[in-house]
Parts: C-alpha cells; structure tokens; sequence
C-alpha cells in the first residue's frame, strides 16, 4: 500500500490506495467521462456583442479560432464547440453580462438582448447544445451528448431595482444572478468599489429572499466580503461564487476570505474556482498595480507630451517583465479553498473569454484535463474530482429548486415601481 497527501489539501486528510493505483491521468480521464465540466462563468455572449454587434450570421462557434476582433485589443477567442468537446464540457452557465456602468433602463435591454443571442446561439446549434433551465434538464442534455447551457446575469444593475424585472429574467431562464459587478448598484456594495451600504441594503436582502423564492440562485461573485456575510447570514438556500478564487492564496478582493469559506460550508454552497490571472496570481496583481502607477505618474509629469509619457511606459514594461499566472497556481486555489470549505462546496468558474487570458496551462476550454490531472497528482480521488467538475454544483441547483417547490405558495415580495 502507498498513502498520498494531497499538497495543500485538507490537513491530515490521507488517501491510501493499492500500489498499482491508476495513474493521474486516468484519474483525471474517469472522473470527466463520469461527471464532465459544469463550469459557472463564460463569457461568449460578451465577445458576441463586442465582436458583432450580435449579429450571429457568418458566425462559426463549431471554431472561433479565426474570429475577428475588431478592437485590435481582445484577441483570439477561447471558446468554441471543437475546444468545449476536447476540454469535456458537459454543461456551461453562459454569462449574460453588461456593463455596471450603463443607466438601469439601459442595463435591462441589454441584459434581454444578451439572453436573446444565448438563445440563438443555442438554437443554431442543436446537435451540439441544449437549453437548460433545471438541474434535470441539466442531466437530460448529458444523457443525448448535448452541453446543457444555461444562464446566469452578472450584476444586479441589470433588474434596475425592480424585483418583477428580476421574475421575469428568471421566467427567460436566468438561473443565476450575481448581485454586484465592478461597481456598488443600489442595494449591495462591490469588492471593487468603495463601500456604500455596509453591504446589503434592506431592499438587497430581499433582493435575495426573492431569488431564494423563486428558485435563482444567489452569486455572491463581485460582491464586498461584507456583502458576502450579509447575504450568508439570512440566505436560506445554498449561494453560489459563479468565478471567485482563495482570498488566503492570492489577497485580491474579488477573492473569497477564509471566515466566508467557513460560511459557505455551513451554508451548503460551492465556490466556482477562477482562471483570472490577476486574481490568481498575487504577483500578477502587484505587477499591474506597479504598471498602473508609474502610467499615472508619467501623465502627470507629461501631461502635454503624451507621446513621451507612452514611450517611457514601453521602457518600464521592457524593464519590468509580467509575471505568468499558472495551471499549478489555480491548482493551489483550489487547495486552499478545499482545506477551508470542504471538497463538496468546490467547482470551476474559468470566466473564459472575460478575463482569463494569459495563464499558463489553461488558454482556453479544451484545457480543464489538464488541471484534473493536476489535481488527481496532488492526491484528489476520482469521486473527489467528480464532485469538483460538475457534481457540486448540480447539488446546489437541485437544492435551490427543492428550495423554492417548498415556498411555491408564498406570495412574492413586491415593492414599489420608482417611475
């Protein structure tokens, strides 16, 4: 017999296995063929709307690889069904993202045309994809050899304060909300933003209560930590972090502390693993902090001669290389995030084709076999990895739907329309 310790993983936590064990990588492979990646943040419909206006005719999901940017600024794009079948995507939340920055009215058109373009892409796909609104349909599109696909809203700027805005995004099939973006909305404060409300508002806290009602699940990504704790102290149904990592592996804010981890386990919820490398890497972050400050010192020593000012910048970043975000370092978060919270309330939330550009060993969909074998060499079971892949986060949902069919009868909050 040979015992493995999982580095990083729960203390003491010992795995003893015969001496012809499989290998990592037919741990990784078993685990996928068993329960594929439900992964909890991509953000196609985004590149959709930045790269075409939404306008899905000449548009090539079957391989993005050639897809145009006409920025100049975004590059290729890491996501595409050849890519998602080789990564063992079985089912995706698609973000339907827009900006905190747009006036509310605004937001919600947005938001409806993004949900609009998830379910064309869908519908122009079908031997590929598969609408899903439940847990169950989640396993039926599995079981045809479909990837279910489904949707989650990113920032709750999007309802513009209105809880009958909020039941009909989740009568289109929204089945997740997070409650922040970059910016502080009303009723919650951002991790990203200075705080306004000491987290959730009143009219925040039934901004939850109501998606605990009707069956949304509660996506505590983006938000404050205080936010985090407030929505953990009267949530009822397990929450989500759709694409958060381990604030104690890397001390960004967007990342979740070690007492909110604690909070999750009591709770029941899963937090979704992210691919950002600025929040994965704390050298990252330092770099681009160091990078952000000497560009707002050379504008302000050149404020008349900007193409000083660039040159000078070019000159740091040639002194100054990037740090690599890696593979091993999500592996770590994941480490972490299991030592505190348990490996029942872990999953992946890559934010694909939003901000995870640049780390090493995941370019894009195709590459999640490579962490699982990763995490299968750190001592992780199969049963373990199937939990993390897709397993955890069915849980979730179904317990959110068993949730919201015991409170079908209370009557919704309502609260008054602002114009």
């Amino acid at each position: 017999m040979r015992t493995y310790l999982g580095l990083g993983l729960t203390a003491g936590l010992l795995f003893t296995v015969p001496a012809s064990a499989q290998t990592p990588e037919e741990i990784a492979a078993a685990a996928l063929k068993a329960a594929p990646v439900w992964d909890g943040h991509n953000d196609l419909a985004e590149q959709l709307r930045i790269r075409r206006k939404d306008v899905l005719a000449g548009f090539d999901l079957g391989d993005t690889r050639t897809e145009a940017d006409p920025t100049g600024k975004i590059g290729p794009m890491q996501t595409d069904i050849r890519r998602l079948r080789q990564g063992h995507v079985g089912a995706q939340f698609w973000s339907v993202y827009v900006s905190s920055a747009l006036p509310g009215a605004q937001a919600v058109q947005a938001t409806l045309e993004q949900i609009d373009t998830i379910k064309r892409v869908v519908a122009k796909y079908p031997a590929d994809l598969q609408l899903a609104f439940s847990a169950d349909d989640v396993l039926r599109a599995r079981k045809a050899g479909k990837i279910a696909s489904l949707m989650g809203a990113e920032g709750g700027h999007s309802i513009n304060d209105s809880l009958g805005t909020l039941r009909q995004f989740y009568a289109l099939g929204v089945r997740y909300m997070t409650l922040t973006h970059f910016q502080d909305n009303d009723w919650a404060d951002s991790a990203t933003d200075a705080p306004q409300h000491n987290g959730l508002t009143p009219f925040g806290k039934d901004v939850v209560r109501e998606m605990e009602r009707i069956g949304m699940l509660v996506d505590l990504s983006h938000v404050s930590a205080k936010t985090m704790r407030d929505t953990l102290e009267i949530a009822k149904a397990p929450v989500i972090f759709s694409h958060s990592g381990a604030f104690g592996v890397s001390p960004h804010p967007r990342n979740v502390p070690d007492d909110v981890l604690d909070l999750v386990k009591a709770n029941g919820g899963v937090v979704m693993t992210n691919f950002y490398p600025l929040y994965v890497s704390p050298a990252v972050r330092g770099w681009a902090a160091a990078r952000a400050g000497e560009q707002a010192r050379l504008k302000s020593l050149y404020p008349d001669i900007p193409d000083k000012a660039a040159a000078e910048l070019t000159a740091w970043d040639q002194a100054h290389a990037k740090p690599v975000a890696t593979l091993s370092q999500v592996a770590d978060h994941i480490d972490h995030l299991v030592k505190h919270a348990g490996v029942e309330h872990v999953g992946l939330g890559s934010d694909f084709d939003g901000g995870a550009t640049g780390l090493q060993g995941l370019p894009d969909v195709s590459a999640y076999p490579a962490l699982f074998v990763e995490l299968a060499r750190r001592g992780y079971t199969q049963a373990q990895l199937e939990g993390i892949a897709s397993g955890n986060i069915l849980r979730v949902l179904r317990a959110a739907e068993v949730y919201a069919a015991a409170h079908r009868a209370d009557p919704p909050i309502e609260s008054p329309t602002t114009f």
